[in-house]
């Protein structure tokens, strides 16, 4: 009686967007088997800040890229673009002496 059932159909997606992204950070980019290193709670929170900031880089790498070709940052796989962003760390694509 509170809300129609488009509303409801549209928060019951938007809801699965949320479990996607845990599953991305918790499954892919911290890995299924990782345990947080840090022995300490302020340590544990900023080891968990670390991953969300990650998460958002990655994210936003994401966006600038579908901009650039012109699609829906929706279609663009997380998976992938984690992918690349290891490779290019790993080849040192991103440290001072590469600019």
């Amino acid at each position: 009686a509170e809300a129609s059932a488009e509303e409801l159909a549209t928060v019951y997606s938007e809801r699965w967007e949320i479990e996607s992204v845990f599953d991305e950070l918790k499954t892919h980019q911290r890995g299924p088997r990782m345990v947080m290193r840090s022995k300490s709670p302020d340590l544990v929170k900023q080891e968990i800040w670390g991953h969300l900031c990650c998460h958002y880089a990655i994210r936003t790498l994401m966006v600038e890229a579908a901009q650039h070709a012109h699609r829906d940052p929706d279609r663009v796989s997380f998976i992938a673009a984690l992918r690349i962003a290891r490779r290019s760390v790993g080849q040192g694509a991103f440290s001072p002496s590469a600019a």
